[in-house]
Formats: C-alpha cells, structure tokens, sequence
C-alpha cells in the first residue's frame, strides 16, 4: 500500500479571487439589458392596445348587429337565418 500521509500534510493553494472586471458585465452588459427591458416595455404597450382595439370593435360588432337585429323586429334569442314559422329540431315546444 504506497503511503498518501504526505497528500494529508501537505498546504492546499490559497484561493485568489478574480479581478471585479473579468466577473462583471461591465457597461456593455449593462447597455444590453437596459434596451432588452426597453424593448419588452414597448412590446407590452402595444400589445396591450391591440387587445383593447379587438376588444372594441367586437363590442361595436355586437352592437351593430343588435341594432339590425332590432331594426327587422327579431329578438335577442331569434335565429336571424329562420323563417318565422320554422321550429328548430332542438326545441320540439316552439311552433
């Protein structure tokens, strides 16, 4: 058995720490974070006013075809694309 005694005895390297500027990003990191978050602020905005604009044209969509609906003298629960004295097969009591 070869003797490992003097791995035990023997002083390990003391650590030296790596100089601030090799482990920081410096300002071109920081440049390039500042325009990611930028950009993501922006893309925000403008998603948001898509959701908003889609949101209110289905309301006017909605109620423009109230209005129509109203202006043929259908009600709110009428199937537009029935005769009047068509019954659905889904509902045998109307008609």
């Amino acid at each position: 058995m070869p003797d490992l005694r003097w791995l035990a005895v023997s002083p390990s390297p003391t650590p030296t720490t790596p100089p601030p500027e090799a482990v920081t990003p410096g300002v071109a990191g920081f440049i390039a974070i500042a325009i990611v978050a930028v950009v993501i602020v922006l893309l925000t905005i403008d998603m948001l006013r898509r959701i908003r604009r889609a949101q209110y044209r289905s309301d006017v969509n909605e109620m423009l075809d109230a209005e129509e609906a109203a202006a043929r003298g259908e009600g709110p629960g009428d199937d537009p694309g029935a005769a009047p004295g068509d019954v659905s097969p889904e509902d045998p009591a109307k008609g």
